[in-house]
């Protein structure tokens, strides 16, 4: 329909494009500003594990590996022109935020995870996001599509909605200032 999106991918393990490179991620989000207009950042950072479920705004280090502010990292994006993040990396699901009118998702937890990692508890679940925006990527709004999964039965959407309740607890804990409200039923607004 006449948009043009672009993509660029970031991690912090060696023959990817580096998180930790913030000069090359600016100017890379740049260029695909300057030729789309959507500009879609995807990153794996943020250390591993269901103790780290919580953006600590600085520098995540996991078993020796420097795996990124992902906070500074996700800002400074969409200050050049990123218009939509999604993170992923540490196999848990952590807060969502808008900044400056641009959707960020710290991190998606698991989605169809084999064997080697775990899917129990708070592992086990992760969202489907599906987002609105203008045709230049300003949010309108989200909806959260509640998921859990278990080595036996795979994805399966939860009734429960247990990944809507930990996402609506994890942006009152690590984004109070954040305007966005989510709704029991998934939607962001």
């Amino acid at each position: 329909e006449g948009v043009k999106y672009g993509m660029v991918a970031f991690a912090p393990n060696s023959g990817c494009v580096s998180l930790n490179d913030l000069p090359g991620a600016r100017q890379l989000v740049q260029h695909l500003d300057s030729i789309c207009d959507i500009v879609i950042v995807s990153f794996h950072g943020g250390a591993e594990g269901a103790q780290y479920q919580n953006v600590p705004r600085k520098i995540e280090l996991f078993h020796g590996e420097n795996r990124g502010d992902v906070y500074r990292f996700s800002h400074e994006l969409i200050d050049v022109g990123a218009d939509i993040i999604f993170g992923h990396g540490p196999h848990v699901t952590r807060a969502v935020e808008v900044y400056k009118e641009r959707f960020i998702a710290y991190s998606m937890g698991n989605f169809c995870t084999y064997r080697g990692i775990s899917v129990s508890g708070v592992n086990g679940l992760a969202p489907i996001i599906k987002l609105s925006t203008d045709q230049k990527g300003k949010f309108f709004k989200g909806k959260i599509i509640p998921t859990y999964q278990s080595y036996a039965t795979g994805v399966r959407i939860d009734p429960q909605n247990q990944v809507i309740k930990k996402i609506q607890e994890k942006k009152k804990k690590d984004f109070p200032e954040s305007q966005i409200q989510i709704a029991e039923n998934g939607l962001i607004t």
